[in-house]
């Protein structure tokens, strides 16, 4: 099964929070650190891996092009794309496992009808008359 891309996550963030992405990273800067802000962040970590897969996945295949000849020049710069596609690949399995499985535990609460009134405030007790002696 394939993790949730950077789009996937950010559908699940604005889905729980009922806001889209761009509304709620503004509302996060003028607060103070929390479950949104984790959340953006490790969406934003995604992204950048996501981004990096693709960039060193590109630069890999103008390398290997067809009518390019490789040398042993360019027998490192293979070898050291290829570990960079290696290490942006685990940074998105790990960064995508760790935000599906924090939002998976979370769940959206209903918001309170507008028209039920407000609950009653808890009876006091009566004081026990005291007794003499």
């Amino acid at each position: 099964m394939p993790h949730p891309t950077s789009t996937d996550i950010a559908a699940r963030i604005e889905n729980l929070y009922g806001a889209p992405l761009a509304d709620l990273e503004a509302h996060a800067q003028d607060q103070p650190p929390g479950m949104l802000s984790a959340l953006l962040g490790m969406h934003d970590a995604l992204a950048l891996a996501e981004r990096s897969i693709g960039f060193h996945r590109d630069h890999l295949a103008r390398l290997l092009h067809p009518e390019r000849q490789i040398g042993p020049h360019e027998v490192s710069h293979l070898l050291d794309g290829a570990r960079r596609l290696a290490e942006a690949v685990a940074v998105r399995e790990v960064q995508a496992m760790s935000v599906a499985a924090v939002l998976q535990s979370l769940a959206r609460v209903p918001a309170p009808p507008a028209s039920s009134p407000p609950a009653p405030a808890p009876p006091v007790a009566a004081p026990s008359p005291a007794r003499s002696r």
